[in-house]
């Protein structure tokens, strides 16, 4: 894992968990999470959830509306409960000749025995090891409670890692250019 360098160095350090068996020390800057993903994610300006037992043109209706492709189910208490995707509609509902008028949300959808989720405190590593591993590209966002937070799409993802990078460069090309490595280039 390379180290981080951010304008404003810290001169304490803390360890991250990269992979469960692999500590890696980072220093001068925290390592961005999911939460920091979360506040450029396009699932942050509008109710990205659904009734379960909403019928699946609703859910493709958002999809479409919101130009995005997936959604949170939540049960009649607003609990999540799973999942439903573009890719869920494509292979459940299309190829198999159903209507999506006639079928409910839950009948389709990633429900809560196997969904997979993200602590907001997790990296951005740790969430892109997840999806990968799980072959997805949406993870609901759930607190230390199980609360739902937010949603992060595999885009998010590689955006802030993007800016996480740039900022290295930043900070790394001042430092080669004399303008000192934690002082940035104002």
């Amino acid at each position: 894992m390379f180290s981080r360098i951010a304008p404003l160095a810290k001169t304490l350090t803390r360890p991250v968990m990269m992979r469960p068996a692999a500590r890696s020390m980072v220093t001068i800057q925290e390592a961005m999470t999911a939460e920091d993903a979360r506040k450029i994610s396009c699932y942050s300006g509008f109710d990205y959830s659904i009734d379960e037992d909403a019928m699946v043109i609703d859910a493709v209706q958002k999809f479409a509306a919101f130009k995005v492709g997936c959604l949170v189910c939540v049960d009649d208490k607003g609990h999540l409960s799973g999942v439903i995707s573009e890719r869920d509609y494509i292979t459940k509902i299309a190829l198999l000749g159903r209507k999506s008028s006639e079928t409910k949300v839950k009948e389709i959808a990633t429900m809560s025995s196997k969904l997979i989720t993200a602590n907001v405190d997790e990296t951005v590593e740790a969430c892109m090891e997840k999806m990968l591993s799980s072959d997805i590209r949406h993870l609901p966002l759930v607190n230390d409670t199980g609360d739902l937070e937010g949603m992060i799409s595999i885009k998010d993802l590689v955006k802030t890692t993007v800016m996480e990078k740039d900022e290295t460069i930043k900070v790394l090309t001042n430092f080669a250019l004399g303008k000192g490595g934690h002082f940035g280039s104002d």
